[in-house]
């Protein structure tokens, strides 16, 4: 791993987790956030959790699911945390999944967090990967908002946050589905929007490079592919054009959900919470 970057993934605590006062967030109020075993989505679960609401954390990795409620409970937030295993590639299970959250209780929110990266040029690409990583990273988000949507609307309004990327803004190299799925997202986040009523919001968040698992192993791909070392991968392809010097962590970008999904972010519909230390907008 490269010398000066520490890329194990930190220890998530209750004092990095941002907490609103906010009327709707309670025990009464259910979260979808898909994703839920690790990384952003892990942290995203535990954020919703730490402000009350009843959260149903979805994910295929079941072990993973069981670590974020035992999290919860270790960081004795006053939420719940339910956990429903959930392959996004499979109907069923994603209509069980928002089933599950409105039995739990009145379903408001949905944070779309679940993803994946393939590295490899476009000759290259399998379309078995590239098919893949779209059923997850926007069908998935597209049937869980149609599924979900009358179910907000009957709770009164809320909104539903799809996680995007700097690369929802721009496209590099050897990314070419995943780039393509976040420019989608941000297409169905402008449509949610647009049919919301104004009480159903629609929005999502772009950042950099966050340190999560998946960003571990996509150093060390994009290391093989390029034929870089992962030194170089970090300092000059993923930090290279930011301005702030650091990976994000997942509980900085769980509480850009939080803020999103609560009343502060009543003027959030449709747009993009862009946090990405200058990478998007200070090109050179």
């Amino acid at each position: 791993m490269a010398d000066d970057f520490d890329l194990t993934p930190p220890e998530l605590t209750t004092e990095d987790l941002l907490v609103l006062d906010d009327p709707r967030f309670g025990p009464e109020t259910a979260a979808i956030v898909t994703g839920a075993a690790s990384g952003i989505g892990h942290a995203t679960a535990l954020a919703l959790a730490a402000n009350g609401l009843t959260v149903v954390g979805a994910d295929v990795d079941e072990e993973g699911l069981d670590d974020t409620a035992g999290k919860a409970a270790a960081l004795d937030v006053p939420g719940e945390v339910h956990t429903v295993p959930t392959d996004l590639t499979d109907d069923d299970d994603v209509a069980a999944m928002v089933d599950a959250a409105a039995e739990a209780g009145d379903l408001r929110y949905v944070a779309n967090v679940a993803g994946m990266q393939h590295i490899a040029s476009i000759p290259d690409f399998p379309m078995g990967k590239y098919d893949l990583l779209l059923d997850i990273m926007l069908r998935a988000p597209f049937l869980t908002a149609k599924l979900a949507m009358p179910h907000v609307r009957d709770a009164g309004g809320g909104a539903i946050g799809n996680m995007s990327s700097v690369h929802g803004h721009y496209a590099t190299q050897d990314k070419a589905a995943y780039i393509t799925a976040k420019h989608g997202l941000t297409g169905l986040t402008r449509a949610i929007a647009a049919e919301g009523e104004g009480t159903l919001r629609g929005f999502s968040v772009s950042v950099g490079y966050v340190l999560t698992p998946l960003m571990v192993n996509q150093i060390e791909d994009t290391a093989e592919e390029r034929g870089i070392s992962e030194q170089e991968v970090v300092e000059d392809v993923m930090l290279g054009q930011a301005r702030t010097k650091e990976m994000m962590t997942p509980a900085e970008v769980a509480n850009l959900f939080v803020f999103g999904f609560s009343s502060h972010g009543k003027h959030l519909n449709g747009g993009d919470m862009l946090h990405d230390g200058g990478y998007t907008t200070t090109y050179e």
